[in-house]
């Protein structure tokens, strides 16, 4: 398994952008699909994003296509979520994961989590 890190959560505004990280160290990296899910209070974990092993290919929730954007950089072993016109219905604790093939969805087909970084959007 990868031990997985987030980071770049926090409090924005409606409108507004957030960056998430993810640093990435265990098992190689590169050969992994990556994912970003996240879970609001009293809801079940839900998927965000997800990215094939190069980083070419991305797919995402209708909930938030063409407004966040997943990426990667395999020199850094890190993934990115990068979140704009957020909305406070974005608000939840945002989850990177590894481990899925591309395409995947459900967060069965993830085997290694991250702690969780809050996002907070007021009104």
């Amino acid at each position: 398994q990868m031990q997985l890190v987030e980071s770049g959560g926090g409090l924005a505004q409606a409108g507004g952008s957030l960056r998430l990280s993810c640093a990435a160290s265990g098992r190689t990296f590169n050969d992994r699909a990556m994912g970003w899910f996240r879970q609001a209070p009293g809801k079940e974990r839900e998927f965000v994003a997800g990215i094939s092993r190069s980083g070419s290919f991305t797919y995402y929730a209708v909930s938030v296509k063409g407004r966040f954007t997943i990426s990667r950089d395999n020199a850094k072993n890190t993934i990115y979520l990068q979140m704009n016109t957020l909305k406070p219905e974005d608000t939840a604790v945002y989850y990177c994961a590894a481990g899925g093939t591309y395409g995947a969805t459900s967060s069965f087909d993830f085997d290694s989590w991250g702690q969780g970084t809050q996002v907070t959007v007021s009104s």
